[in-house]
């Protein structure tokens, strides 16, 4: 079933988020295709299929305690995984990392449930060098958790994965972008 989970979101992928033309990327890097994973994480199907796909290699480490990632990336993930751990009796608690501190109200930068000491596992749409999520693990740490393992839909390949290794993150990526082209 986990494979043929993989293969759907494939397809789904391959319809909705790979956009051809020229793109100019986060990292400043200049591309012909985009990502837009958000066509995919805003898709019932495709957001219920990359939970199950992330709960599932979480479940693999028993220390993972909590769940989080950057927001807007991260954000329709976090709610999937939530709600399919709940559904299968074993909820996790779950977070997002803001860009910057709100400017009103409690002030946070990461917002929801992350505690000192939890170990963390999280998430991110589509990493190319990896820049963007690299801030939001270091409000996780400097928060007292621990940032274990970091689960991404698209690796683009470009030495995001080496870099999160070289920080002592495991990386786990559904597709490489050489799956996807």
């Amino acid at each position: 079933m986990a494979e043929s989970n993989k293969e759907r979101l494939k397809q789904i992928l391959q319809n909705k988020s790979i956009l051809r033309g020229d793109f100019t990327l986060a990292s400043g890097k200049k591309s012909t295709y985009y990502i837009d994973a958000r066509l995919t994480t805003l898709d019932a199907e495709g957001v219920n299929l990359i939970g199950k796909i992330f709960l599932e290699e979480i479940k693999k480490d028993t220390s993972i305690t909590t769940v989080g990632g950057p927001t807007m990336g991260a954000d329709p993930i976090v709610g999937s995984v939530l709600a399919l751990s709940q559904e299968q009796g074993n909820p996790l608690p779950g977070f997002l990392v803001r860009k910057q501190e709100k400017g009103h109200g409690t002030g946070k930068l990461i917002e929801g449930n992350l505690n000192e000491g939890d170990v963390v596992a999280m998430f991110e749409d589509v990493v190319t060098t990896g820049g963007s999520v690299i801030k939001a693990i270091n409000a996780v740490r400097d928060s007292g958790a621990e940032v274990k393992k970091l689960l991404v839909i698209v690796d683009r390949e470009e030495g995001a994965k080496s870099k999160f290794e070289d920080m002592g993150i495991l990386f786990y990526s559904i597709f490489q972008i050489s799956d996807l082209l």
